[in-house]
């Protein structure tokens, strides 16, 4: 046997190999078969050549790859992955040579489409498929956004502002011991919250070998299992952990005979790495642009003549702190500051050049040196040591074995650092600003044999400045408190809650109006919404009547002349933007915004009235969803759209499934996958995606799995060779 391919009945790939090596490269092959699409344009992306084929919509994104040095930051760090773990540099590379056989052959309708051809893999592409994805999870732009709250509503605002609320991503996830168990053995469970994508960003998938026999979710184009896997004896999962591991430094910049030089905290002036690219564009001509590289990070925003649209930066106070998109998002305009980035006003202001700082970029590790150690893991202490070598994103992992053992850590790489850096821009020019060394991992135990993580405040919380409301996080804890006993068969049931505990907000201000001073349709509404039971099913009208009072009040906040210097984003690079939009930070702080004492002389409570008159003038003509439906991203629209499903949850439910109060119902994110993982017999454990184990759309197993993703259900995971159907050997 060199390797073998099987599949269960949903399609789903199980792989068998007489080495780690040689199975390395099946996965890479399957991988390439079933997501060839996928495959290149991760590829794409993560070199910066996207508009290439997909036009000009996606040189945003091609700008920052290439300003950020994403590719060449997986070269160096596969070059030193050979150096430090030549094991690990070998299996990628035996996956690489996997997916580079599974190309030769793969076939799949937007190639031709898009008059593309699959491109040839190098070693350190999945490490640059990794980096990609995840350069924007710790959402660094929101330095941005504090910058412009400070400027122009003070420091003190940041905090009404701040997400304990959004970010690009984070997950639901949560571990019951054996103590609570019907079994007497653990129970992890939970769902990763992404941007839905289509194909999706995970792979269903059963690793054998004689080392190890693992079933997990992968990430396509990457080897392995990272985040999500059970070996049998000892089973993992992670959540976000919210972490700051990312810094921005406003530089000081000029121009010399001999290139660019930036100002260091010393005081002298230093050579700047520069050189230019070139990126192809479909349909268009291609656009130049100039790469900068300071001892801090390569130069994301702005240069030595500042911003593409005028020198001038926007807001420069220094913000107290107490997202949204992995793809590129909508323009913006540019206002001009009286303020400059080091207090000079007017014009003399220096122009904005804003380097980027990320540990990758640093340490010339990406964390792969991890993913063979948690494949051969058997007990907790193993995923333990394995999770050490851990880099980025940083993440809470939870681990349980078949001996009792349990594990409830933070895994990853923040700098210790001054806490300005952690809040906002700081200048590169000025001492104290420079990473010191590496902050422990934090650690925590379970509480009456349970522990819960939602991306809230936790063990995580020395790390992170914004973190998610405890509201899916209580709402678990609640559940899971209901009854002595769980099973592996009852955990859907937490995957699927929709109550909104963060409906109190709104719904409290509602409480306040006098019916008599309302219309009548309007008082009916106000009685109407105080009895609901703050669910938010696809089939409640009275959902959709709240979440259209809800978005009526968000836009008449962020109309509200106290915002408007808010209003207009700076000319930012494009994909940054999201970040800087007043509305959606508006409805991600509504709960936030409703509770403070005061606020700017709002009359809250005027709002919210007009915002009720205003719906029930014209109220919801369905259920929620109708128009909360699902709204994947997909690099090119189907052929045939596909009419997408009405969509149970909300942010803050449990079955976080988010729309954009005040613009939009349509949900691009929510559950990438769900996952129960039973200790006691792996066999009971089970799994669902989005869609299906195929990303061809002519296959069956392209969107099989969308009814039980939908309802809730999931698929059994099998591992009895036995019950598989053989496909071929490789």
């Amino acid at each position: 046997m060199a390797g073998e391919i099987f599949r269960d009945a949903w399609g789903i790939p199980h792989l068998r190999a007489d080495s780690a090596l040689e199975l390395a490269r099946v996965q890479g092959r399957v991988t390439a078969l079933d997501r060839a699409w996928q495959l290149e344009v991760e590829r794409h992306r993560l070199q910066g050549t996207s508009a290439s084929f997909l036009g000009a919509e996606a040189l945003p994104w091609d700008r920052l790859a290439r300003r950020a040095r994403l590719a060449d930051t997986a070269q160096r760090c596969f070059a030193a992955l050979e150096r430090r773990d030549p094991e690990t540099a070998q299996w990628v590379r035996a996956y690489v040579d996997g997916v580079n056989e599974g190309l030769s052959t793969a076939s799949a309708p937007e190639f031709e489409r898009a008059a593309l051809t699959p491109g040839r893999w190098r070693p350190w592409t999945p490490l640059g498929v990794w980096l990609a994805t995840h350069i924007l999870f710790a959402g660094f732009p929101a330095k941005l956004w504090r910058e412009q709250v400070a400027a122009h509503l003070g420091a003190d605002a940041v905090g009404l502002f701040a997400t304990d609320g959004p970010a690009t991503s984070g997950s639901n996830g949560w571990l019951v011991a054996g103590e609570r168990t019907t079994t007497g053995h653990a129970v992890i469970a939970g769902d990763p919250h992404r941007f839905i994508e289509d194909p999706g960003v995970y792979q269903q998938l059963h690793l054998s070998c004689p080392e190890f026999d693992v079933v997990g979710l992968a990430v396509p184009g990457v080897p392995g299992i990272a985040h999500f896997g059970h070996t049998g004896t000892v089973a993992w999962a992670i959540t976000n952990a919210m972490a700051d591991y990312q810094d921005l430094y406003r530089e000081r910049l000029r121009r010399t005979g001999a290139g660019i030089e930036a100002l260091g905290p010393d005081g002298t002036w230093h050579r700047a790495a520069r050189h230019t690219e070139t990126i192809e564009v479909a349909g268009e001509t291609p656009v130049e642009i100039e790469v900068v590289e300071t001892p801090r990070g390569p130069i994301v925003i702005g240069g030595p003549e500042g911003l593409e649209d005028g020198p001038v930066v926007v807001g420069s106070g220094p913000a107290v702190a107490d997202d949204v998109a992995r793809r590129p998002g909508e323009g913006g305009g540019h206002e001009q500051s009286e303020g400059g980035a080091d207090g000079v006003t007017g014009p003399a202001a220096p122009p904005l050049a804003v380097a980027l700082r990320y540990p990758p970029r640093v340490t010339e590790d990406l964390g792969f040196s991890a993913l063979l150690p948690l494949l051969r893991a058997r007990s907790v202490g193993d995923i333990d040591r394995a999770v050490d070598l851990w880099a980025e994103p940083v993440n809470v992992v939870q681990a349980a074995d078949t001996e009792g053992g349990t594990l409830h850590r933070v895994a990853g790489r923040v700098p210790v650092r001054a806490a300005d850096n952690r809040l906002r821009l700081v200048p590169a020019w000025e001492a104290g600003h420079e990473w010191q060394d590496w902050h422990e991992s934090p650690r925590a135990g379970l509480t009456d044999g349970v522990a819960v993580m939602a991306n809230q405040r936790g063990p995580a919380t020395p790390l992170g400045v914004e973190f998610a409301p405890p509201h899916r996080a209580e709402r678990i804890t609640a559940l899971l408190a209901g009854k002595e006993r769980w099973s592996a068969a009852d955990m859907p049931a937490i995957h699927t809650d929709t109550h909104l505990a963060s409906a109190a907000a709104l719904l409290d201000r509602l409480a306040t109006l006098d019916p008599e001073a309302l219309s009548h349709p309007a008082a009916e509404l106000r009685d109407r919404l105080l009895h609901w039971d703050r669910r938010m099913d696809a089939g409640s009208a009275d959902a959709a009547r709240y979440a259209a009072v809800r978005g009526a009040v968000v836009r008449r906040l962020a109309a509200h002349p106290a915002f408007a210097a808010l209003a207009t984003p700076p000319a930012y690079p494009e994909v940054f933007l999201p970040w800087l939009a007043l509305l959606p930070r508006i409805a991600f702080a509504l709960e936030h915004l409703l509770t403070a004492e005061e606020l700017y002389g709002i009359d809250r409570t005027d709002a919210v009235r007009a915002a009720l008159e205003e719906v029930a003038a014209r109220p919801p003509a369905g259920t929620w969803g109708d128009t909360h439906r699902l709204a994947p991203w997909r690099a090119l629209p189907p052929q045939t759209p596909y009419d997408e499903p009405g969509l149970s949850g909300d942010h803050d439910c449990v079955l976080c499934t988010s729309a954009v109060p005040g613009l939009t119902d349509l949900a691009a994110r929510g559950p990438a996958a769900r996952y129960v993982w039973d200790l006691a017999r792996r066999e009971n454990s089970r799994w669902v995606v989005p869609f299906g184990a195929s990303g061809d759309p002519g296959s069956p197993h392209h969107r099989d799995q969308q009814p039980l993703w939908l309802a809730g259900d999931l698929v059994p995971v099998v591992t009895d060779w036995a019950q598989l159907t053989k496909e071929t050997d490789v």
